[in-house]
């Protein structure tokens, strides 16, 4: 598969992942707040998203993992661009009321600055054995 076509599907889970984020967010929000409910979800979204990757973008490469150590390593790598969704997710929030009213703004801004960097961990540090 080419790279091309692994952004593409990488993308398209992604937008699984952000469609899962938002959901839990907007079920959370009243109870926990948009900073704790917005946790909550991004452990929902990265679940998901492992579960499109692993089956359809890098379904070619091999991790040589248990599902149990792919998705920890999955969920650790995650974390970098986590930290870049969470941080522009934040900043947004608190610096923009229109985003606190409207969160979804700040979820998709957030996921998308992270979104390059998770690829690029997901690619080299958990789906990097041989082609099957």
């Amino acid at each position: 598969m080419t790279v091309i076509k692994e952004l593409f599907f990488f993308g398209v889970a992604g937008v699984i992942g952000f469609l899962v984020d938002t959901g839990v967010l907007y079920l959370l929000k009243s109870s926990l707040g948009l900073y704790y409910g917005r946790l909550f979800s991004f452990i929902s979204a990265v679940f998901a998203t492992w579960l499109v990757n692993r089956h359809l973008t890098f379904s070619h490469r091999a991790s040589g993992l248990s599902l149990v150590n792919e998705f920890a390593r999955y969920f650790g790598t995650m974390l970098g661009g986590g930290v870049v969704n969470y941080v522009t997710y934040a900043l947004l929030v608190y610096y923009l009321v229109f985003v606190a009213r409207q969160p979804v703004w700040g979820v998709a801004a957030g996921s998308l600055a992270g979104m390059l960097v998770n690829y690029l961990l997901a690619r080299v540090f958990v789906f990097r054995g041989r082609q099957r």
